[in-house]
């Protein structure tokens, strides 16, 4: 009697083992295709998005700009790097726009969105910046 209890027990401890490690290779795996395929939910990305200050700067033609940005990162621990690093990103900001002139300005605005990332990127320890948003902009 006692050997078929262990051998009942055996088999079942085994048929749970299986089916947990199925359940997780699964899991896994839908996660991972999740990342790759940048699919995120609108929480997600708010989430683990920095809204700056408003900066007010001025440009190499003496014009002034004020402008605010959304960053997204990859991660929570990366968003809070980046509210870290937040005087770091000013400078970023304040470097950049100096030089640039009017009409960089006005037609380049993507293109300084993506210097702003790879620089802000070669400084975060924890994660990366994955989106930058420019949400206001005002030239004077």
């Amino acid at each position: 009697m006692n050997s078929k209890l262990l051998k009942s027990m055996v088999i079942v401890l085994s048929s749970l083992t299986v089916l947990g490690i199925v359940a997780l290779i699964i899991v896994l795996n839908i996660g991972e295709q999740q990342k790759v395929e940048g699919k995120r939910s609108i929480d997600e990305i708010i989430e683990t998005s920095y809204e700056t200050e408003e900066i007010t700067t001025d440009l190499k033609d003496n014009r002034f700009v004020r402008i605010q940005f959304r960053i997204v990162t990859d991660s929570k621990d990366a968003n809070e790097e980046l509210q870290k690093r937040d005087f770091q990103l000013q400078n970023v900001l304040i470097k950049e726009l100096a030089s640039m002139e009017v009409s960089e300005f006005k037609s380049g605005l993507g293109q300084l969105e993506t210097t702003v990332k790879l620089k802000l990127n070669e400084m975060m320890t924890k994660g990366e910046v994955t989106d930058v948003y420019t949400i206001k902009k005002v030239l004077q």
